[in-house]
């Protein structure tokens, strides 16, 4: 035997060995059955206003607004948070092979010399009738290590490793549906308070007409000083709505620029002429109950930690049985070079060494009831999760219907009270109606209009939480 063969022939001799691997103890993961009724249809499903289709998952790009998908895809580039997630997943990922190299030999090569004293050589010497020396002590080893996963210790951990790294996984796509809503929300924030700053201005502008008229009516002697005061205050009180709403929407803008990753300088003031909300052309598609819980990410990553919780508790209790681990080493220690590889300088060995915690186990039977106690703390917060994910959808999808029928329903009062206005303006002139009738008339127009806008906002904002409920937002990248 020589150096170059026996490192091999001892890693084979473990490997080996290492075969007769079988059982893991501890319970199997099976997958959690979710709370009775979660996988039945959503049940405020409008089917005037939404479909069973199932969403896609780049759901932005059913408004069809090429603004809109480059912000996002900005997003998913530029967010540190993500960014922060995405490291967390490799940094488990990481985990996962650490906990993989227990399944094989661990192995160690080193060479080295040391001048000095040896008690152990001094001894030797001395026995012999020797003086104690000072020499060089040459050394080469190469050994050889391996436990034996008997009760499946390391394969649980393996389990519990890949279970943690698919949650965390699942808490970066998480991250993305929030990032993909915020996105959207921000740059419909932005598109909707330009409309009702639009609609403010074009108020202002209509009463101050109307103000103007009044003047002179006034100065042809046809209206009192009463009548111009009214018409002012209500071209002031007009006038004061639209500060309010550009700062709102320079906020909005900013709030953008935060999602974007960008710095105030960079904010995307492009933006700033956009007066149209987005808009759907099409029912909203959400699915079923049973396909949301497997398309939203935080259910998912429940799933997963119940998963390691599980693993761990086989982890806990291989800790109840011996611990058998095999060793051998072979090399040469000599105090000159030359006598490394020659008899007079081997070193070698091969044996097992078994550990057990016996008869006191109370240290790991109080750590398999905490891990046990983990697994139903786990398997508690997956049922939460499920609940709230069904929750927010419903919530979602109620908000958005009825956010459909308020619009409906102030966009018919507008309909009329326009009708209304210029029907009172034309009978104004004439001298048929009084001046405070067109100011009530005009107030009432101010307030149709701004409810028109305001309900716009809200409806868009509605239309993206119930995306955001879906779960969409992860799945494939984004589209340009």
């Amino acid at each position: 035997m020589n150096l170059l063969t026996a490192p091999l022939l001892l890693t084979g001799l473990l490997l080996l060995t290492g075969s007769l691997t079988a059982c893991k103890v501890g319970p199997d993961y099976h997958a959690p059955t979710p709370p009775a009724g979660a996988d039945a249809p959503l049940v405020s499903v409008n089917a005037a206003v939404e479909s069973v289709a199932p969403p896609p998952d780049d759901w932005w790009q059913l408004y069809h607004d090429p603004r809109l998908d480059a912000f996002i895809h900005e997003a998913f580039e530029a967010n540190r948070q993500l960014a922060a997630a995405e490291a967390n997943f490799a940094a488990a990922t990481a985990v996962v092979s650490a906990a993989r190299v227990g399944l094989y030999p661990a192995t160690q090569a080193s060479f080295g010399g040391i001048y000095g004293r040896d008690p152990t050589t001094d001894e030797i010497l001395e026995l012999g009738g020797h003086a104690p020396q000072n020499l060089w002590l040459y050394e080469d080893i190469f050994q050889v290590g391996y436990e034996v996963d008997l009760f499946g210790k390391v394969r649980r951990s393996i389990e519990a490793a890949h279970a943690n790294a698919q949650g965390a996984e699942a808490a970066r796509d998480a991250l993305k549906v929030v990032v993909a809503a915020e996105t959207a929300r921000a740059f419909a924030q932005v598109c909707t308070l330009g409309e009702q700053l639009a609609v403010a201005r074009h108020s202002h502008d209509v009463v101050a007409h109307e103000a103007d008229i009044t003047q002179h009516r006034y100065d042809a002697g046809a209206a009192s000083d009463y009548d111009v005061a009214r018409a002012q205050a209500l071209e002031a009180q007009s006038r004061s709505a639209i500060a309010p709403l550009e700062g709102q929407r320079r906020a909005a803008l900013f709030q953008l620029t935060a999602v974007l990753g960008r710095t105030p300088a960079n904010a995307p003031h492009e933006l700033e002429d956009c007066v149209t909300p987005p808009a759907l052309s099409a029912l909203i598609p959400i699915g079923d109950g049973a396909a949301l819980l497997r398309r939203r990410p935080d259910v998912r990553q429940a799933e997963r930690r119940l998963a390691a919780a599980t693993a761990q508790i086989g982890v806990a209790t291989a800790d109840l049985y011996p611990s058998i681990k095999l060793a051998g080493l072979y090399g040469g220690a000599a105090s000159t070079l030359s006598d490394l590889t020659t008899n007079a300088g081997l070193a070698w060995g091969l044996g097992p060494a078994i550990s057990w915690n016996f008869p006191n186990q109370a240290g790991p039977r109080a750590r398999i009831r905490q891990a046990k106690a983990n697994q139903a703390a786990a398997l508690a917060a997956f049922d939460s999760v499920v609940l709230d994910a069904l929750k927010e959808t419903e919530q979602a999808l109620t908000l958005y219907s009825s956010a459909l029928d308020y619009r409906q329903a102030v966009a018919d009062a507008q309909s009329r009270i326009h009708a209304a206005f210029g029907m009172s303006s034309g009978q104004f002139l004439a001298g048929a109606v009084s001046n405070l009738d067109l100011l009530t008339t005009e107030q009432s127009l101010i307030a149709a209009d701004a409810a028109v806008a305001a309900s716009d906002a809200a409806l868009v904002q509605d239309q993206i939480a119930v995306f955001k409920a879906l779960g969409g937002g992860w799945q494939r990248p984004v589209k340009q």
